[in-house]
């Protein structure tokens, strides 16, 4: 979302929800990274591809007033709410920059926190956004980044239900030039953008019937469906039969375990001079 690359994924009210219930289920995992980075009072924190801003307070509540947190991101529609929403809550030094990693600067002066969660799995040139990251990163601050690998999500017992939401969703992102294993990738990428090997890597899953996790299948993949349309993985025809097929599931096969995509994070701190 912070790159003019084409977003998969939908823009739509229903769109912003599914990524803020998505955001307040990591949010554990995101604090744990903070946490190894040392975030505390008064520190300049930018987020970048900030989305609903759900990540923006969870920086707020540990910089607090003294400190700046500076959401990015490329849809000005969703930063903007993200931020007032923010400032309703008390958090007054949240603000909100319309922004593409690639092409755009953020406000100067370095950050002691620059991180991004689920956004370089939406670009086509990860190590270009990451190199960027670590640039703006002040001396003594830290990068920290959090990615999916997709290949976990499942179902046991095994539904061909869910293999064929494997089929679209995966589909959709390896023919759109997307990878589907980013945070796998973490490590090698923060070599390849000369960052270094990371301090740290944390991983996190999550397992849950399918009957509260077909709520979120069902959300990814009508966001994902017009891509997938678009681009000939699947046809109108295959997502509403695949809708109904899960709303059926959800209820006669609801006991199912259901595997979520892993959450990997990587973090490094930036020499002093």
């Amino acid at each position: 979302m912070t790159t003019t690359d084409a977003y998969v994924l939908g823009r739509t009210d229903a769109e912003y929800e599914r990524l803020r219930v998505q955001a307040r289920i990591w949010q554990d995992a995101t604090a744990t990274l903070f946490d190894r980075a040392g975030l505390s009072a008064g520190a300049r924190c930018l987020d970048v591809g900030c989305g609903p801003g759900e990540t923006m307070r969870l920086m707020a509540e540990r910089t607090g007033p003294g400190g700046t947190v500076t959401g990015m991101d490329v849809d000005a529609t969703l930063g903007t709410a993200a931020v007032r929403m923010l400032h309703d809550a008390g958090h007054r030094q949240c603000r909100f920059v319309a922004g593409d990693a690639i092409r755009d600067e953020p406000p100067p002066g370095g950050y002691d926190l620059v991180f991004a969660r689920l956004l370089l799995m939406h670009v086509t040139d990860p190590v270009t956004v990451l190199r960027r990251m670590w640039e703006w990163t002040a001396p003594g601050g830290h990068l920290v980044v959090q990615d999916y690998d997709l290949r976990t999500v499942g179902v046991y017992p095994d539904l061909p239900l869910v293999d064929e939401w494997r089929r679209v969703f995966l589909g959709t992102f390896t023919t759109a030039g997307r990878e589907i294993r980013m945070g796998h990738r973490l490590p090698a990428l923060f070599a390849e953008a000369g960052i270094g090997e990371p301090d740290g890597i944390e991983v996190a899953g999550r397992m849950e019937p399918l009957a509260r996790a077909g709520g979120m299948l069902t959300a990814t993949y009508r966001s994902v469906a017009p891509a997938a349309i678009s681009l000939g993985v699947a046809t109108e025809a295959q997502r509403d039969a695949w809708l109904t097929d899960m709303e059926r599931a959800v209820v006669e096969q609801g006991g199912h375990t259901a595997m979520w995509p892993l959450m990997i994070g990587a973090y490094r701190a930036k020499a002093r001079r």
